[in-house]
């Protein structure tokens, strides 16, 4: 027994230690690549102090660090995808189960979108439970995961655009509808968004493992925040490469704005906004604006980050981990989790679905007429 807890303590000292020296490794990248250690080399030099090159290291490692209470930022993406969990599932059985909704455009698109963001929150969750346990991945198994993770958000992105051009289809030529968008053509226009979102990450994750290719660790701690601040922040390709792709999707989100301003406009001619229609047609056009809005905030922010770092080379990394881990564990999570309430709970085929499961669709009483 006692030589079974040593074998296991031996075991869990050889983890941690691996990977101390894996964040030390990925560190003295940065810390080599950023000119940090040139500037303190010369205050070094130029003061009179007794603290060496080492302990200087160190204490930059200390400030990089951040503060015990942000990971509390790391229960973000596991309260998301326990919301995603619970109700994707259910709209999704439904939506495949009724065959009447599989013969809608506008539900197979949204069941797309919704398994998309399903798979990123998961994607996301597990790389933010191994960091927590201290597992170290190589450099083509991070790159693998970053690019699962690029192709399941690419396509939930892609999934809303398919949505509003459906959507403006059926208001803008109603008649023409049934002939310009068939079920037979939704199916090829789903398998398009998914080959679409193969391809959209690929240069990013290229160039990422192209970076990684000179580096002496053999092992990275493959989190999203720390590639952001000691990856992208200090390989110009990379930067390029990462704010052509994300401003490509800023820019597709701005169209579906465009798109459903439009509509609002065309829509606002035909009385639907005035009377007793005009409730659930502002309920339908407020759920996809808080949708749109959620996801476009997190791009304009990384756009903003990847400018600050192409142009700032004064940007402290403390201060970009802490933009990351915002970002990436809440900013990119929250309009995951909130879509399928926001979606399912706004449609009258898929609400009884959710009610029934949360308990909370009580049956009225009838009373009969004497």
């Amino acid at each position: 027994m006692d030589a079974l807890l040593q074998g296991r303590t031996e075991r869990l000292f050889t983890a941690a230690e691996d990977f101390i020296l894996s964040l030390l490794c990925t560190f003295g990248d940065w810390y080599n690549s950023s000119g940090q250690a040139e500037r303190l080399g010369r205050q070094f030099a130029l003061t009179n102090t007794s603290r060496t090159a080492m302990e200087l290291f160190v204490q930059e490692w200390q400030v990089f660090l951040p503060p015990r209470h942000v990971r509390v930022l790391q229960i973000c993406p596991i309260l998301g995808f326990l919301a995603v969990f619970l109700t994707t599932p259910i709209i999704l059985a439904r939506i495949l189960s009724r065959a009447h909704l599989r013969q809608q455009t506008r539900y197979l698109l949204l069941a797309n979108a919704l398994l998309s963001d399903l798979l990123f929150v998961a994607f996301y969750m597990l790389t933010t439970c191994l960091n927590a346990a201290t597992v170290l991945m190589s450099d083509l198994a991070c790159a693998a995961m970053l690019f699962l993770m690029g192709i399941f958000y690419s396509g939930g992105i892609f999934s809303a655009t398919a949505i509003v051009l459906d959507t403006s289809l059926a208001i803008l030529a109603p008649l023409r509808y049934a002939t310009l968008w068939p079920v037979s053509r939704t199916y090829a226009a789903v398998l398009t968004i998914w080959v679409i979102s193969v391809f959209f990450p690929a240069a990013s994750v290229g160039l990422f493992l192209w970076y990684h290719t000179m580096s002496p660790c053999t092992q990275h701690i493959c989190s999203l925040p720390l590639v952001l601040v000691l990856t992208v922040s200090h390989s110009k390709p990379l930067q390029v490469c990462m704010l052509l792709t994300v401003t490509a999707v800023l820019i597709t989100l701005l169209l579906v704005v465009f798109g459903y301003v439009l509509l609002y406009y065309h829509t606002s001619k035909s009385g639907v906004w005035r009377g007793e229609r005009s409730s659930r047609a502002k309920g339908t056009f407020f759920v996809h604006y808080l949708n749109l809005f959620l996801s476009v905030c997190p791009m304009l922010l990384l756009v903003i980050k990847l400018l600050l770092y192409s142009y700032s080379s004064e940007l402290h990394p403390s201060v970009g981990l802490w933009v990351s881990l915002i970002l990436c564990n809440i900013l990119l999570v929250l309009p995951k989790a909130l879509a399928p309430y926001l979606y399912g709970l706004r449609y009258r085929d898929l609400r009884g679905a959710l009610l029934d499961f949360f308990g909370l669709n009580r049956p009225r009483a009838i009373t009969p007429v004497m």
